[in-house]
């Protein structure tokens, strides 16, 4: 197309050269064949239109074909990204169920912890108190015990003053006679 314009406008100077020579002066139309290059317009013209188209067709050919893969590549990339993602949504909705049943059995297991730990406490509790009422008992019969020994060693001790101190013939002799009584015997 570039070649055609530069040989239009060869031709117009060529022209106009022609015309000054001549001594003619403006703008007038050149009815003169040869002196026009019409014919060499037509056979460029020609040529181009013959051999351009072929260029021309091959090229939009060639760019019609690289379009068409180019829809035909997507189309593919669109599908497969269908795949992927009709994938990615059922292994989600599978990591959304194992979730859910995790959830449960969790809250199960918890739940039967919770019921073990309070049977276990409510054990522990029982053992603890039968412990403590054990440790209480013992320490009762321990106090006892020792409060049984301090008034014996008191009385023995009251008594001892009072042997220390004497005792009255009455008393000894009342005391001896309840002895042999207790033995079965009479005075």
């Amino acid at each position: 197309m570039g070649t055609f314009l530069l040989l239009m406008t060869e031709a117009s100077a060529v022209g106009g050269e022609l015309a000054l020579s001549k001594g003619e002066s403006g703008f007038s139309l050149n009815t003169n064949i040869l002196d026009t290059n019409l014919i060499n317009l037509a056979i460029i013209i020609t040529v181009l239109v013959v051999f351009g188209s072929k260029v021309l067709g091959s090229t939009l050919k060639s760019r019609r074909e690289n379009i068409e893969s180019a829809i035909k590549s997507a189309e593919q990339k669109v599908a497969e990204t269908a795949a992927k993602l009709k994938e990615a949504q059922q292994k989600l909705e599978l990591a959304q169920e194992e979730a859910q049943r995790i959830k449960q059995t969790a809250e199960l297991n918890a739940q039967k912890a919770k019921d073990a730990i309070l049977a276990q406490s409510a054990v522990d509790i029982q053992r603890m108190q039968e412990a403590g009422a054990a440790d209480l008992n013992s320490e009762l019969e321990r106090v006892i015990t020792q409060l049984r020994q301090k008034v014996v060693l008191q009385a023995l001790q009251k008594v001892e003053g009072q042997l220390k101190a004497g005792i009255s013939d009455d008393a000894q002799q009342a005391l001896i006679a309840r002895s042999i009584a207790q033995l079965g015997g009479e005075i």
